[in-house]
């Protein structure tokens, strides 16, 4: 992403996970976890959705963390349909000991952090193009962001909205957007950063 971004590596129950890090200017307000989509359809931390989530949230001042999940790039281990890959991000968030957390991802890793909220402590958690129709997404916090393109031909809008209505929770639309947010990553990163306090 950046020139100096780092690669930390976490060990993680199937092996070392491979971490892309960036540092905010001046002290870290917190650290944001962001998960990256189904990385048997090439989902990877470079994603371009993560990496406009890790902008938007250095730029809020947070240390950003963008792990590849098993099988992909440099970590280790096998997909493992979502089960070992939560297992992974635990691994990550006790590694990190943080007290101030953010949790935020995109498709795959959306449902996927959904899921985490319910195991650690989380300050707040983003969810983009969440994949409520490929993984068990749970109910989440009333303040969590839910950001979902109008146009998204991989999960589409209604079955977000069904996962939404029952919690009343908001779900913020980008109008003409499709599931990778293609010539809308702007305005996503736009959303995030005047809806944080």
């Amino acid at each position: 992403m950046r020139a100096s971004t780092r690669r930390e590596f976490v060990a993680g129950p199937a092996g070392r996970i491979e971490c892309a890090v960036d540092q905010p200017e001046g002290a870290a307000r917190g650290i944001a976890l962001i998960a990256h989509p189904h990385p048997l359809y090439g989902g990877t931390l470079d994603n371009k959705v993560v990496q406009t989530l890790a902008r938007a949230f250095l730029e809020l001042g947070y240390e950003t963390w963008r792990p590849n999940f098993r099988g992909v790039g440099q970590t280790e281990g096998v997909h493992d349909e979502g089960r070992g890959e939560l297992q992974d991000l635990q691994a990550i968030v006790e590694f990190l000991k943080s007290e101030k957390l953010v949790l935020a991802g995109f498709s795959f890793g959306a449902a996927l952090q959904a899921q985490l909220a319910q195991l650690v402590k989380a300050e707040r958690l983003v969810l983009v193009g969440v994949a409520v129709t490929r993984l068990q997404a749970p109910n989440v916090a009333p303040d969590t962001m839910v950001i979902h393109g109008e146009n998204d031909e991989t999960v589409p809008l209604a079955a977000v909205l069904e996962w939404a209505r029952p919690q009343e929770l908001p779900v913020i639309l980008v109008p003409g957007a499709d599931h990778f947010f293609h010539r809308k990553l702007h305005v996503l990163r736009g959303i995030v950063q005047s809806n944080w306090k």
